[in-house]
């Protein structure tokens, strides 16, 4: 019995000290239990707001909530000690890094998915079939005419310091967008104005219309025609479906990247690892319709 009381005093005085000194204390925030806060690029809200509730349906004692904001946004959070956990659609370059190294800010970047970027017309446009200087063209407001003699009327982003945005301007090097060239403010907005004006194109994320599985994801579907984009050869033009994108014959790929900063021990982490190495993290990709980075995809041909 004295032996029993003492090793109960022991305890207590473990975790009575600080949790600093002390390895043995218990910790509110695990890898399955506590609260995490991470800020997600819009374009990939629908996937996100799966695997976190799927997440947290698997470990009851965690709680994970998300913001979704543009790419530019987030990173700037991040700079600013604003968000411990980010989803954007790069790793950062050696500018970011060096800056980041002179704050003495250490994190991790894994890459999780593979997506695309998607050109969305209005079924009154029925050039469908588009080739990247094509759409450069378009988007800088050139005059140069599609194969049908016309042009679009209006050709919408979600935001400006988008990702969608980012990628498109950088990847086609545009100096300039053309009058035409407008924002909106959600991949969403941009979907149903489309939808609901003729002669209009838009640019959004796959993820809101890639899930085969989602009515929300297929209703957004109806009312759309989506463009098949070749680089050089129309003859191999195509969709941004997911064994186009894991072949890289598509040719307006992006990747899914998760930076996270802090302890290796805590929820962020944990929502990390969930999507980067669980089992069912990686399916969930999968089912979205984007390419997970390991798991493997089963190739169908359209």
């Amino acid at each position: 019995m004295k032996s029993l009381l003492l090793l109960l005093v022991g305890i207590m005085a473990l975790t009575a000290c600080d949790h600093n000194n002390n390895p043995f204390v218990y910790q509110k925030d695990a890898h399955g239990r506590g609260k995490a806060k991470i800020l997600v690029e819009q374009s990939f809200q629908p996937l996100f707001e799966t695997s976190i509730e799927t997440f947290m349906s698997q470990y009851p004692r965690a709680r994970v909530s998300a913001q979704y904001r543009t790419e530019n946004d987030i990173i700037e959070a991040f700079y600013n000690n604003k968000s411990k956990t980010i989803v954007i659609t790069r790793d950062f370059n050696d500018k970011e890094k060096e800056y980041l190294k002179s704050k003495n800010v250490s994190y991790r970047s894994d890459k999780i998915a593979s997506d695309a970027v998607v050109i969305i017309m209005h079924p009154t446009m029925t050039d469908t079939l588009l080739s990247v200087d094509q759409i450069r063209n378009l988007l800088r407001g050139d005059k140069t005419k599609l194969p049908s003699n016309t042009l679009p009327k209006q050709i919408v982003f979600d935001q400006n310091g988008s990702a969608n945005f980012n990628f498109m301007v950088n990847m086609l090097q545009i100096a300039e967008l053309g009058k035409n060239v407008s924002a909106l403010h959600s991949n969403q907005e941009v979907i149903n104005y489309v939808k609901t004006h003729p002669g209009t194109m838009g640019i959004i994320g796959l993820n809101w219309i890639s899930d085969q599985e989602d009515p929300t994801s297929m209703a957004f579907m109806d009312g759309l025609s989506i463009a098949s984009v070749y680089d050089t050869d129309p003859e191999t033009a195509c969709k941004p479906y997911a064994g186009f994108i894991y072949t890289k014959e598509y040719p307006l790929i992006r990747d899914v990247w998760v930076i996270n900063k802090g302890r290796r021990s805590g929820l962020n982490t944990g929502f990390v690892l969930f999507m980067k190495k669980d089992d069912k993290g990686q399916l969930l990709i999968q089912k979205s319709g984007l390419v997970p980075a390991l798991t493997p995809v089963r190739l169908v041909l359209q």
